[in-house]
């Protein structure tokens, strides 16, 4: 296993023990590398039997030894399948199985890179396991490497070694590669993205020389050699960075696929650029807040999903990051999970936070991408402004961060209806634009909901809402209070009627179809979400009068979602409690 990347002391010793392992040579005492048998492959004897791709004892020995290594200083590898006395065991273990399992047992928290090695002829594998940024817990023990054994640690004493070195940065590193060695090409691509921006001081730094716009860039050390995030940018990698493929269907073959090895990384960004835009055509609009022509998915938005995922993933696999351009759908597939608390809920507003700062800083000083947060705001901003559905970013196993684009629409009418509001702010605000999108296609919200619809706090949200309560649209208010909400309970917020029919009233204009919520969905959206439900609530939430909606909740309650509050039915203050597979119902 050779990486030829980087000035990285874990690699080379992993190479150095592979070539000792190889020509029979006496390995030692190595701090960083240690040798594990495959526990999956001795039976209960002690012998050797025939091993599987999944065996769940081999994993549940070796994840407690990976998280040592991480909380360790530098990281470490566990070979695997070789013997304490480095004779070759061999093992049948599936590498992205064990990588994915060992992400489990280690509650989420450690991502490794799992790749298999012939030595003599033996099936071994190579784990490598990166420097843990918070302490990883196996069974609620914190331990790292002392000598070559590892060693339970106190959390305080663990932050305390990891203060010392809290502003380590893999890609902010020297390479052991000097900048004279970039390859032209790519920086003229590098110099082409600045002078796009448009911005004086960027066209300023295009037309600097190399090294000064190296240095300018923060791309070279004192010393002249690159950083590793300037490696990567200027001259690559032996493996693809990315592998983009083009489909008109799911499941069709690809029509076009980008996949460059021995190529910079930027070159290989303004080649998918390019083949993406081409594959992104033009729509023509007459009115709304786009006028004329615009691409079936945001640009600025497909640009950035696409940066995104070569700027926070995790570069410690030789794994591309995989650019699906399926029909009007746009999906991109990460190496390595979210990082530094950032999850599916908080992607919009958690302080941002890489793996990579040197890389991202990088990208945003040659204008090809946002500096905070990398453009996750406006990639949302700019999809719910056409109508579109906001981006979907989740995580999935391995693990991989998948961030898709859907472009099936662009809902003109829609854009004319935000172009109608009398405070234009309205389309900038995303937190507004968020909430009212959500209104329109749930039919109410309060402030629980829109708390997890724009990830802030109960303060920030109740802001956000007071905000959305002063907007006017043709001078009436764009929502209004649900009606016969009890006495102590939050408010919910409903469209006005006035919003309603302008919105409706543009659908018409376009000869667009839309899909309210009908009143079954309103109400079981609102009942399960605040516990109960009465017909002046759904009333005032479809603009209907109460005596007409009380047959939906009747039926609700024959299916068993909704029970009554009492027997009767009768009399002010009834209501209907939400309360599935209650035997009372």
């Amino acid at each position: 296993m050779t990486t030829d990347f980087g000035r990285d002391q874990l690699r080379d010793e992993i190479d150095r023990v592979l070539r000792c392992l190889e020509s029979g040579d006496r390995v030692g005492e190595t701090q960083q590398v240690d040798f594990k048998e495959d526990a999956g492959r001795r039976d209960r004897h002690g012998g050797t039997v025939q091993g599987t791709g999944d065996q769940e004892a081999a994993a549940t020995a070796l994840a407690p030894e990976a998280a040592c290594m991480a909380n360790s200083d530098g990281g470490g590898a566990l070979i695997v399948g070789v013997a304490d006395d480095e004779s070759l065991t061999g093992t049948d273990l599936d590498s992205q199985w064990l990588r994915h399992r060992i992400y489990q047992l280690t509650g989420n928290q450690l991502t490794i890179d799992a790749r298999p090695v012939l030595v003599r002829g033996v099936r071994l594998l190579v784990l490598v396991i990166p420097e843990a940024i918070e302490p990883i817990r196996y069974k609620g023990k914190i331990k790292w490497r002392v000598a070559d054994n590892c060693v339970e640690i106190d959390p305080t004493s663990w932050h305390e070694r990891r203060l010392r070195r809290v502003n380590y940065d893999w890609s902010g590193q020297a390479s052991d590669t000097l900048g004279a060695k970039v390859r032209e090409a790519a920086i003229d691509i590098a110099r082409d993205f600045l002078r796009e921006s448009n911005d004086p001081s960027a066209q300023d730094l295009a037309a600097a020389p190399t090294p000064e716009l190296l240095r300018r860039l923060n791309a070279v050390t004192g010393g002249g050699y690159l950083t590793n995030a300037a490696k990567l940018l200027f001259i690559g990698r032996p493996s693809p960075a990315l592998d983009y493929m083009r489909r008109m269907s799911a499941g069709g073959d690809s029509t076009e696929r980008v996949r460059r090895a021995d190529r910079s990384v930027i070159e290989q960004l303004a080649e998918v650029f390019v083949v993406a835009r081409a594959n992104n055509p033009i729509r023509h609009i007459s009115k709304g807040l786009a006028t004329g022509q615009v691409r079936e998915l945001p640009e600025r938005a497909l640009r950035e999903a696409i940066v995104n995922g070569l700027a926070h993933r995790d570069w410690n696999t030789d794994d591309p990051t995989v650019v699906e351009h399926i029909g009007r759908t746009l999906r991109v597939t990460s190496p390595g999970g979210f990082f530094a608390g950032v999850n599916e809920s908080n992607i919009i507003t958690h302080p941002s936070k890489s793996r990579n700062t040197a890389l991202t800083e990088l990208l945003a000083a040659l204008k090809i991408a946002e500096r905070e947060g990398v453009g996750v705001d406006r990639m949302v901003g700019d999809m719910l402004r056409r109508g579109q559905p906001a981006p979907e970013i989740r995580q999935i196993s391995g693990p991989s961060v998948v961030t898709s684009l859907v472009g099936n629409i662009i809902d003109e009418s829609w854009m004319t209806w935000l172009n109608e509001f009398d405070n234009s702010a309205v389309r900038d605000d995303l937190r507004l634009l968020m909430m009212i999108d959500h209104m329109v296609r749930h039919g109410w919200i309060d402030d629980a909901t829109a708390g997890r619809v724009i990830q802030l706090s109960p303060l920030e949200t109740r802001d956000a809402l007071n905000t959305l309560a002063d907007q006017r649209l043709h001078g009436s208010a764009v929502i209004a209070d649900v009606a016969g909400t009890p006495v102590g309970a939050d408010r919910a917020y409903a469209p006005s009627s006035r919003a309603r029919d302008l919105l409706a009233e543009c659908d018409a204009t376009y000869g667009w179809s839309r899909k309210w919520p009908d009143r079954r969905e309103i109400a079981l959206s609102y009942a399960s979400e605040r516990g109960r439900i009465s017909t002046t609530e759904l009333a005032s939430m479809v603009d209907a009068h109460a005596t007409n909606v009380g047959s939906v909740l009747k039926r609700l309650e024959q299916e068993g979602l909704l029970r009554p509050s009492r027997e009767n039915r009768r009399g002010p203050g009834f209501y209907y409690v939400y309360a599935p597979g209650d035997e009372d119902a």
